[in-house]
């Protein structure tokens, strides 16, 4: 029993080695890597597109963030970098595209359904609540639902 339970441990504690990946690398120079950190902060994974380029794990962020650390290198400017990217990829790759005609839907699509949803539910109450009206009886079918009672107490 013991044997076992020695075997177990040994192969729990060489699978996290064996999963383990190489650590991503990282710019030579400090500064580089900061200012690669701040500009794929402002930019969306293509992949992921809710998380940053900076905090995604996809293959395509870590690309983009080696292409920007390039960029970086060859002298660029951090709008230089922005425009490159947003060239290449549109204003979707922006966290905070500007406010120009082709971005209107991107900018006002939520309040857009936002609004549709708020018209559909306050039709479907408004249906609801003429179909939740109980129907007048007669006084006819009164005395037979007061006697069913009456029966089904008894």
């Amino acid at each position: 029993m013991k044997l076992h339970t020695l075997l177990l441990c040994c192969s729990l504690l060489f699978t996290g080695a064996a999963l383990a990946k190489e650590a991503a690398p990282m710019a030579a120079d400090i500064e580089v890597e900061k200012r690669m950190v701040a500009i794929s902060e402002e930019l969306r994974c293509l992949v992921c597109q809710n998380e940053s380029l900076s905090g995604s794990h996809a293959e395509l962020a870590q690309d983009l963030r080696r292409e920007i650390r390039t960029l970086i290198a060859q002298g660029k400017t951090d709008q230089e970098i922005l425009d490159f990217m947003v060239a290449r990829y549109g204003d979707f790759v922006r966290y905070r595209p500007p406010m120009k005609p082709t971005t209107w839907l991107l900018w006002g699509g939520p309040f857009l359904l936002m609004a549709g949803g708020i018209a559909a539910l306050i039709v479907f109450l408004r249906r609801r609540a003429k179909e939740d009206h109980a129907p007048v009886l007669s006084e006819d079918e009164r005395r037979r639902a007061a006697a069913l009672l009456d029966q089904s107490n008894s």
